[in-house]
């Protein structure tokens, strides 16, 4: 592998520099979300490109079991398209260059970004990248909650590292090997999972905010390393929290990492459940549950931590409130039959 490195550099090198400097992709239709439909929206968007007809008020009944829903998960939005016949490329550590490949080659970007809002706050978000012009520096985004919008590099870098970098690309199945081509060594899950390691370590090591070391135990505990993520969950815990990320944080709140992360990444709950620290896990969803009540995911943690804890009625009460809020919750049916 490190023989084959440089020439892989060279080789995206060559690549990126062969790219067009303006690049536009047509036909998508944009539209507007209501309440929490930022993903629905989003997948729809993308769907478009490929002829898909579908939007908010066909998708969102699927993926959300009420308005109440406050998450739709990368998860939830391959599934959804690969039920409707697409291929789908969902993945973590993405970078600047892959975007622009993957738009050169025709293929639009869900992103997974941080959302400031004056009123609301901080908050996960989904965009949809279109196009982007080197001239400007700037990338082309649908925002189902703002419309057209243009980002320069580094502010869209900005808001995507919040999330990891995390990215689906959906395309038909007859596209998979140009798909994979535009990917360079993203295709390749195990080199791309040790890529986004070794960034945010670096990016740890010279920012040591809450952003950086999530994203350190995110991937660390992508590649198996359970112990080293939540050593690294507690770093970002223990940092200072960042006001431009949560501008509106109440002041209730614990921990640096902004106010609403827990409602869309469940890595720290996944980490802390695996080294056995159930009362973090008990702690953590308590508070989550205090501002979204209707959250089937943290049922779901808050039910494997109650079992850790041996307190079996509960943990079942925990999954099954999980699978009332959203039937058919696979992890949540296998846990409760397990009881």
């Amino acid at each position: 592998m490190r023989a084959l490195l440089p020439l892989l550099i060279c080789g995206l090198l060559g690549a990126a520099s062969a790219l067009p400097a303006q690049v536009s992709i047509g036909n998508i239709r944009h539209e507007y979300q209501r309440l929490n439909n930022c993903g629905p929206v989003t997948v729809g968007m993308a769907l478009s490109r490929w002829g898909g007809t579908m939007n908010q008020y066909d998708i969102a009944p699927k993926l959300k079991a009420g308005v109440g829903d406050v998450n739709v998960s990368p998860e939830e939005l391959a599934a959804f398209a690969r039920g409707q016949g697409m291929t789908v490329h969902l993945a973590r550590g993405g970078t600047l260059p892959m975007l622009r490949r993957l738009l050169a080659a025709g293929f639009p970007v869900i992103a997974e970004t941080w959302f400031v809002t004056p009123d609301s706050g901080g908050m996960g978000h989904y965009r949809l990248l279109t196009g982007y012009d080197d001239a400007k520096g700037k990338f082309s985004v649908l925002d189902s909650y703002m419309g057209h919008l243009g980002f320069t590099y580094a502010e869209f870098d900005g808001l995507w590292r919040s999330f990891g970098r995390t990215f689906l690309v959906i395309v038909p199945a007859s596209r998979q090997a140009a798909l994979d081509e535009a990917l360079g060594y993203h295709a390749d899950a195990r080199m791309a999972k040790r890529a986004a390691l070794r960034v945010a370590l670096v990016e740890a090591e010279k920012k040591d905010d809450a952003v950086a070391w999530l994203n350190v135990g995110q991937a660390k505990l992508s590649l198996g390393d359970s112990r080293g993520a939540a050593r690294a969950f507690d770093a970002a815990f223990a940092a200072r929290p960042d006001p431009m990320l949560d501008p509106i944080r109440p002041a209730r709140e614990e921990g640096g990492w902004p106010w609403r992360t827990l409602w869309y990444v469940f890595g720290p709950l996944e980490a802390y459940t695996r080294t056995a620290r159930y009362t973090d896990v008990m702690r953590l969803t308590t508070a989550v549950l205090r501002d979204v009540p209707a959250h089937e995911e943290i049922f779901y943690w808050r039910g494997r931590a109650l079992t850790g804890l041996g307190r079996v009625a509960e943990a079942q009460a925990a999954y099954r409130e999980a699978l009332r809020l959203r039937p058919g919750f696979a992890a949540a049916q296998a846990a409760l039959a397990g009881l």
